[in-house]
């Protein structure tokens, strides 16, 4: 599937991208490459392969659940650039 121009300049529109005259030929031929790749994956048949094939929570199992101590606050807090009670100081966001 070939892109148009226009196509690459409307989808450089939606991401805010500024593109040049040289970008944009080279996009539309990568996008358009991957969009010819995307397009022979959906091609193979995968009528034979059941829909969960290799996912299973097996092959990874949790580990158990168990409390431990915590780290100490003068520790999480000695590179904290403020530090205000025992917590993080952040400026605000809103004023």
């Amino acid at each position: 599937m070939s892109l148009t121009q226009a196509e690459v300049e409307h989808i450089a529109h939606l991401a805010r991208l500024e593109l040049s005259a040289e970008e944009l030929t080279r996009y539309r031929q990568q996008l358009s490459a991957i969009l010819d790749y995307a397009a022979r994956l959906q091609s193979v048949d995968t009528s034979r392969i059941a829909p969960t094939a290799g996912a299973t929570l097996d092959a990874a199992p949790l580990r158990a659940d168990e409390p431990v101590e915590g780290l100490d606050v003068d520790i999480v807090l000695r590179n904290a650039p403020q530090r205000e009670d025992n917590q993080f100081r952040v400026p605000p966001v809103l004023e």
